[in-house]
């Protein structure tokens, strides 16, 4: 029998989870005015046979305008909901994998091209372009078109957004919520003091900072339901000077755990192109470490792509769960070799019970229903 904390279960609020493995959130910069179609029936399939026990749907815009590119999903109309329970209903027919979703505002940030083409700003008069929006009126780059700083109408209407996408969510059955308050997007723009310059009551101080980011959660919190978990990603920090930082991201933690955060999920960067990022295996833990005395579940991430580095990261209590993003997108049977590395056990469909390799009798001893 495996002892490999990596497999034993867990709990984020009332989600239980089989083990510690969760497939982090992926763009797929593949979806047509944000409605999914087959591609991600397609990539999000196949990851809901991994074994791993929490699937997250892609950065998901909550607005058309809060998208990162044109071919981003969203979740602000019926169509773009429509779409997404034909995909759920296709995953669902076979897999029991419990599945979250990442609701975002790309703020500055939106208005680009997908990555495979470049990656840069669409000025909002070309196709496929629109104004940007932020905290103020500070672009992401030099040579970009400076984004609209936010009015207190502008806030209302993103934060209704947010809890609209969240009612969307809760009934189209999604297990769990995970807020994008990462990557200099638009909540992490609000966090930050080298992209918000606010003299109002959202800007200047820590707590002002925390103001707008922390009401969205509490307007995602009250449409979800109170029995389904509401996580957030951070960047733990901006690694750049006059940037967020570690310790702030400390205090966040703490006033979102008061507020009723189930998790927090751990990255780091993207707020400005003058990080320097020290990229490297686990780079991001030591950020996850941080913020475990602050009494909540951490999550991981970032360049984990080895079964022992992800059970000591977990061993020596860095973190409470681990998540992958490249590694399985490269290996979408990550967690079956994880498994069969450390002699335990996942779950895998009926239909592929044959693979079972012989040196590894038990590894799919939990087995899908018929």
């Amino acid at each position: 029998m495996s002892h490999a904390k990596l497999f034993t279960p867990f709990r984020v609020g009332d989600l239980e989870l089989a083990n510690r493995i969760v497939i982090a959130p992926m763009c797929q910069y593949s979806a047509e005015d944000g409605c999914m179609n087959d591609w991600h029936m397609i990539h999000l399939g196949q990851l809901a046979l991994s074994g791993a026990a929490l699937l997250t749907i892609e950065a998901t815009a909550v607005l058309p305008e809060g998208r990162i590119s044109y071919a981003d999903v969203g979740l602000y109309s019926d169509e773009c909901e429509a779409a997404m329970r034909r995909v759920l209903e296709g995953i669902r027919r076979w897999s029991d994998m419990p599945i979250g979703i990442q609701l975002s505002h790309a703020g500055r940030k939106a208005s680009t091209e997908v990555p495979w083409k470049g990656g840069g700003q669409i000025p909002p008069d070309h196709v496929n372009g629109w104004q940007t929006e932020a905290p103020s009126a500070i672009p992401q780059q030099d040579g970009d078109v400076p984004p609209t700083a936010l009015d207190r109408d502008g806030l209302a209407r993103v934060r209704s957004a947010f809890a609209d996408a969240a009612g969307r969510a809760a009934r189209l059955g999604l297990d769990a919520i995970q807020i994008h308050v990462a990557h200099g997007y638009l909540l992490h723009q609000f966090l930050s003091p080298s992209s918000n310059r606010r003299e109002d009551a959202y800007g200047g101080s820590l707590e002002n900072r925390m103001r707008f980011p922390l009401e969205v959660f509490d307007a995602v919190r009250a449409a979800f339901p109170a029995e389904r978990p509401v996580t957030v990603r951070v960047s733990g920090t901006d690694w750049a000077a006059d940037g967020w930082t570690i310790e702030e991201t400390v205090e966040f933690a703490k006033v979102l755990k008061a507020h009723g955060c189930s998790a927090i999920h751990v990255s780091s960067g993207g707020l400005t192109p003058t990080q320097k990022i020290p990229v490297g295996p686990s780079y991001q833990v030591p950020l996850a470490r941080s913020l475990k005395p602050v009494g909540m579940p951490v999550i991981a991430v970032g360049l984990i792509t080895d079964f022992v580095q992800a059970e000591s990261i977990l061993v020596t209590g860095d973190a409470d769960l681990i998540a992958v993003a490249r590694a399985v997108l490269y290996d979408p049977r990550w967690p079956w070799h994880a498994a069969a590395h450390f002699g335990a056990a996942v779950k895998a469909p009926n239909q592929y019970l044959r693979s079972q390799p012989r040196q590894y009798p038990d590894l799919f001893k939990v087995r899908a229903d018929d």
